[in-house]
């Protein structure tokens, strides 16, 4: 029997905010927020067929007291109250706060305060690094300029009360970051600025500025010590995967420049999950998060803490739900989570290579006092 791990709180440290309108949901609308696809077709044909969905609807049914149906599940959901719901399914998933990345949004969502007081729970946020400098690139004539309000934001992030800063490179020019030439990103500034000039909006897709950025924040993260978050693996369904790999990051790791910034490597870098457990193995400030692959991976979940508890050590391992839009994303992460968490960590005791105490410590750090130590919060 897997270990229940039901009584440690949660610490979720990588997740972003509801939609605003919880309610408004036919079945092919609710099924897309269980595919990272950006196909209709996939949404629409094939997530029903998943084992993340078929599992989830039983899960659900449970919970909200209804027959295993894709109808009565979305029928039950929507007779609860606005918000009810959230408070209903964070107490049983024992989730206590919340590190939300704010800049994955748009007017349909709430904001994170909004969130805060709603649900309530206590959360604290963190700086999207390419949504700001996206938003100066708007606001900004020049490169000089923009860079010197990128520099200033991100110098005084922590002072704003974030706790980190978040990077999306890898789904925009990929995880190969290389030292860039200032007159290059500058030209690229340039680009970038006509197309926001003639579209109103600006998406951050030109490698030199991208990588010119992330290392300008890096430098002043390293002076602050703040962790930074970078996207790996699976996700955006716009990503190209052989960028994802964490080991791209290997150079700007071995550079030594920044030796006394966190990098927190997000989705279990899944498929690579392996690479990201050598990574957080070998080098002190590379640490390993699993959400995203916690729920979507499902039966595999005791595999993917298998590989994550067998290389990469217990004090570097952090949980996440990396859930958004909805609530029964974090709830069904929590749970299934803690689940495959328990069947491995049974696992461990059962051959001695943990003590039923070194086992309790073991689930209490990854599932919440890592996250504590690292980003210098309380539950």
């Amino acid at each position: 029997m897997p270990l229940n791990l039901a009584a440690i709180p949660i610490l979720d440290h990588h997740c972003h905010a509801f939609l605003r309108d919880q309610w408004i949901f036919d079945a092919a609308a609710f099924q897309r927020f269980f595919t990272e696809s950006g196909s209709d077709v996939v949404r629409r044909e094939h997530v029903q067929h998943s084992v993340f969905f078929k599992w989830a609807i039983k899960e659900l049914a449970a919970f909200l007291g209804c027959e295993p149906t894709v109808a009565a599940v979305l029928s039950a959901r929507a007779a609860v109250p606005a918000w009810t719901l959230a408070r209903r399914m964070f107490e049983d998933a024992n989730i206590r706060l919340l590190l939300l990345d704010y800049g994955f949004q748009g007017a349909e969502n709430v904001t994170w305060q909004e969130m805060r007081d709603q649900v309530p729970i206590p959360i604290e946020p963190m700086l999207r690094l390419e949504v700001l400098a996206q938003q100066l690139i708007l606001e900004h004539d020049t490169f000089d300029d923009m860079l010197e309000a990128y520099t200033a934001a991100v110098a005084g992030a922590r002072a704003s009360g974030h706790v980190a800063l978040k990077s999306i490179i890898a789904y925009r020019t990929g995880l190969a970051i290389r030292p860039t030439e200032r007159a290059e990103a500058a030209a690229a500034f340039a680009a970038a600025k006509e197309r926001a000039r003639a579209a109103g909006s600006v998406r951050l897709a030109d490698k030199p500025l991208n990588d010119y950025l992330v290392l300008a924040a890096l430098e002043v993260a390293e002076q602050q010590q703040m962790p930074v978050q970078f996207h790996t693996g699976f996700g955006d369904p716009d990503l190209d995967m052989l960028l994802v790999n964490p080991f791209h990051l290997r150079p700007v790791l071995e550079s030594r420049r920044f030796d006394h910034v966190p990098f927190v490597l997000l989705h279990a870098s899944y498929p690579y999950v392996r690479e990201l457990g050598y990574l957080a193995a070998v080098y002190p400030n590379v640490y390993m998060d699993v959400g995203l692959a916690i729920p979507y991976v499902t039966i595999d979940i005791p595999a993917l803490w298998r590989q994550a508890l067998g290389l990469t050590p217990i004090n570097k391992i952090l949980f996440s739900t990396d859930a958004y839009s909805i609530p029964e994303i974090y709830w069904l992460a929590a749970r299934w989570g803690r689940w495959g968490l328990g069947v491995v960590l049974e696992e461990l005791q059962a051959v001695g290579a943990l003590t039923a105490a070194e086992t309790e410590d073991a689930a209490v750090r990854i599932l919440h006092r890592n996250s504590e130590e690292l980003y210098g919060v309380k539950l």
